[in-house]
């Protein structure tokens, strides 16, 4: 592989299948399994991941043969391999051999083994191992013709994320070192005169185990720094043996879509696909809106590249404190939706429902009474139609608004309960925000705080509590060439060392809004202050405001009720000629509100947007060159009419050509394909009848 081409999955169709754990069956079931895949129109199995101990039953004596044979029935079956490392856990003659690898908690406990991902990422036994069972993986397997894709690892950081062992404490001390250069550097940054915490030498620094009190702030970020970094450390080191022995071969680990414990624009720079696992509840009826978002950070962790969804629950799973079950047509809309959102495919987890073990109750696409199973007619009926959508696979989405993820702003403002507010939360946040937008009938993708913003017309930033001169610049670098920028409250208040900007927030941002926060004025619980956007309706505000004094920002809604009644609580400052703008909000909009909000952002962008909202409605296009596939997805229970654009073909049903209006069913789906317009279709409810 050489210049900049991506590594590609080999695989010539969307890809379609499941995790598949062999090492729990016979091989009776193995041909079994084959042939139920053919049927169901699988071409994809994730195996072995959790076979660390099944391959290596003692140091260096390997059991390669049941693996080798299960490779040979898939590949003559045509069904290809997301073949993992099987390192997502350690054999427990490793563990038993070498306990302290085994992690820590805050508390200073060392946790047991019995789960899985019993490791310290630190642990440099742990990462000798790994690599050297990483390279017996590939030298066995690296010219297989079944091998479509490097499957590193397991969800990193979905057991353990941070570790509080005296190794990671060295580790940590090393990292430290490298990022300020000596200790008065550090000393400086981690604003040591408070409470009297000045270091003079580095075996005295610790990471943040639970204290007598709050700790320092700088320290609890740092440390969400460098665990996301000791972890992106441990995926480096497989990627390094896989593309010296395999490097014609893609690698990818499997995220959990927005995950606040890893920085995944780092993890996406050293991978070659984005994979995710996706979990919405049935439960939820609007679950399907956090997980667009969730697959609009997918897309953009690679500049918009196609990605995949590699794991899914085919119905219920077996890990919440109720797992209820998909309802018929669930997993379809679901797998739609991810499709929709640039994923070249839909894998599940898993192929054949277990026995034993912790997840024998978490469903499969072979259910328990196999072919019978509802999962399985599901399944099977789902592999044949997603061949119709060959044409999608390969094609980007197209999206005009982009959602700022900005992993210091989410950590800075939860790490430390030295907080004005305990309830202002980044997550919900960005959910919030995306979750109106959505509403309003538009996909978003996601971008880091320093750009590129190319291409977009909107760019929101629901929280950016920490903030720099660089993210200014680029900030303010769209807005001047007329893009429209909206940000959340809280932002620019510290600088990257947790130290508040000098005159206070929001920091390097305040020429670009327009404002200057006086004074944070959180909302106390069971309360809910009132806004009222100018010229239109007011909207309850839970959880927080602030006092905003304007210098050079104009008002759009003023605080309705309460100690801030009648001064700033949005606002707007224009980018003269240009006709970009820099919007403010400094409170928490209730649902309605940010609609109202947001519609008004979006005509100031030149953006269109639904008057008749339906949050089960939502269509996203994906394009080529030539041709628009607008996805229409209804998330709901009860029918949708939507109108549909001149010409469009349905590519689900039998490619003829619509009418002017289609009326999807409950959990309904059609994908609409029109000739490449210079804007993507927008689709609207129709409007009824006079």
């Amino acid at each position: 592989m050489t210049g900049d081409a991506p590594r590609g999955i080999r695989l010539d169709a969307l890809a379609y299948g499941g995790d598949y754990n062999p090492d729990q069956w016979s091989e009776e079931v193995w041909l079994e399994d084959a042939r139920l895949m053919r049927e169901a129109g699988v071409n994809l199995v994730s195996l072995p991941v959790f076979s660390w101990p099944q391959l290596e039953v003692a140091p260096g004596v390997y059991e390669w043969g049941w693996l080798d044979r299960v490779l040979e029935i898939l590949s003559d079956a045509g069904i290809r391999i997301d073949l993992a490392t099987a390192t997502a856990t350690p054999p427990a003659w490793l563990v038993r051999s070498h306990p302290e690898m085994l992690p820590w908690n805050e508390d200073g406990q060392r946790l047991e083994f019995g789960s899985r991902q019993a490791y310290c990422p630190s642990s440099p036994v742990w990462r000798e191992h790994v690599a050297r069972m990483t390279r017996a993986m590939a030298e066995r397997y690296g010219e297989h013709p079944g091998l479509a894709l490097w499957h590193v690892s397991n969800e990193y950081g979905d057991h353990v994320s941070r570790c509080w062992c005296p190794e990671s404490a060295r580790h940590f001390r090393r990292w430290l070192e490298a990022r300020y250069g000596g200790l008065d550097g550090l000393n400086a940054a981690w604003g040591v005169n408070v409470w009297g915490q000045r270091y003079t030498a580095w075996d005295q620094i610790e990471p943040p185990r639970r204290a007598t009190g709050p700790v320092n702030p700088t320290q609890l970020l740092d440390f969400e720094r460098f665990s996301s970094d000791a972890l992106l450390e441990l995926f480096q080191l497989e990627i390094d043996v896989l593309r010296e022995v395999t490097p014609e071969i893609a690698v990818t680990t499997n995220f959990m879509s927005l995950l606040r414990d890893l920085d995944y624009w780092d993890f996406a720079a050293v991978e070659d696909l984005v994979t995710d696992d996706a979990y919405p509840d049935p439960a939820d009826p609007l679950a399907h809106v956090p997980a667009a978002l969730n697959y609009g950070s997918m897309r953009s962790l690679k500049g918009g590249r196609p990605w995949l969804l590699l794991e899914q629950a085919p119905s219920g799973v077996s890990w919440r404190e109720v797992n209820v079950p998909k309802a018929p047509g669930q997993m379809r809309v679901g797998s739609l939706q991810a499709i929709a959102h640039g994923s070249d495919g839909a894998m599940c987890f898993q192929w054949r429902q277990a026995k034993y073990g912790q997840e024998k109750f978490h469903s499969a696409m072979l259910g328990h009474r196999g072919e019978a199973s509802r999962t399985f007619q599901e399944a099977k009926a789902l592999g044949a139609e997603l061949r119709r959508l060959e044409p999608v696979r390969g094609t980007r989405v197209r999206s005009r608004i982009a959602l700022v993820v900005d992993y210091d702003s989410w950590w800075g403002s939860s790490a430390t309960e030295s907080l004005p507010s305990q309830r202002l939360n980044w997550l919900a946040q960005a959910r919030a925000w995306h979750a109106a937008l959505h509403e309003l009938g538009h996909p978003v993708d996601t971008v880091p705080a320093s750009g590129p913003f190319d291409g977009y017309e909107l760019v929101v930033a629901p929280n950016l509590y920490v903030a720099d001169a660089e993210q200014a610049t680029a900030l303010g670098a769209f807005v001047a060439r007329g893009g429209q920028l909206v940000v959340g409250p809280f932002s620019g208040v510290v600088d990257p060392n947790e130290h508040v900007h000098d005159g206070g927030a929001p920091g390097p941002l305040r020429a670009l809004l327009g404002v200057e926060v006086d004074e944070v004025w959180p909302v106390a619980d069971g309360r809910a202050e009132r806004v009222a956007l100018a010229g239109g309706a007011a909207f309850d505000a839970p959880v927080w405001g602030e006092w905003l004094e304007a210098a050079g920002a104009e008002t759009i809604a003023a605080y309705d009720s309460g100690e801030l009644a009648g001064r700033p609580a949005i606002t707007r400052r224009g980018a003269d000629a240009s006709g970009g703008a820099a919007w403010y909000v400094s409170c928490v909009l209730e649902p309605a509100g940010l609609v109202a909000l947001f519609r008004r952002v979006l005509a100031a962008a030149g953006l269109p947007a639904r008057d008749r909202t339906d949050p089960m409605l939502e269509a996203v296009t994906r394009a080529d060159d030539d041709t628009d596939y607008t996805f229409v997805l209804n998330h709901g229970r009860g029918e949708l009419t939507v109108d549909v654009p001149h010409g469009a073909r349905e590519l689900l049903g039998d490619g003829a050509a619509l009418g002017t209006t289609l009326t999807l069913p409950r959990f309904g789906a059609a994908v609409l394909a029109t000739p490449r317009a210079a804007e993507p279709p927008f689709i609207t409810i129709t409007a009824p009848e006079d």
